[in-house]
């Protein structure tokens, strides 16, 4: 079996790994940024075997330059996709969030006005 079989490369920037709809990324974020193990990665991602788990890994350090690139592009996306909600929130979010703070100015009232 090569490397690669572990994988479907949908598109450039869309890499998963097979069977699954767990991105190398998201096995990646937690392996770089968290520095969790292959044995935290697994109780992480139940689905996956330590085997895809390493084998994900193994890509990764053989395309590292590659796949730091595709990590920076995810990243990035994320971040302008987030700062484009915060630009543009979608209706139900500004209506929760107005409640949530109908809620704790409710809660401040009843704390420092005297009870009857």
């Amino acid at each position: 079996m090569q490397l690669e079989d572990y994988f479907d490369f949908l598109a450039p920037d869309d890499i998963r790994i097979k069977g699954h709809r767990i991105g190398i990324e998201d096995v990646l974020y937690e392996y770089i940024f968290n520095a969790k193990s292959p044995d935290e990665l697994q109780r992480r991602f139940p689905t996956l075997t330590l085997e895809q788990i390493y084998a994900t890994l193994t890509y990764y350090h053989r395309n590292q330059e590659k796949i730091d690139a595709y990590l920076t592009d995810w990243i990035e996306f994320g971040n302008r996709m987030r700062a484009e909600q915060e630009r543009n929130p979608d209706p139900v979010i500004l209506r929760l969030r107005r409640l949530r703070t109908e809620k704790v100015l409710a809660e401040k009232r009843e704390k420092y006005e005297p009870s009857s």
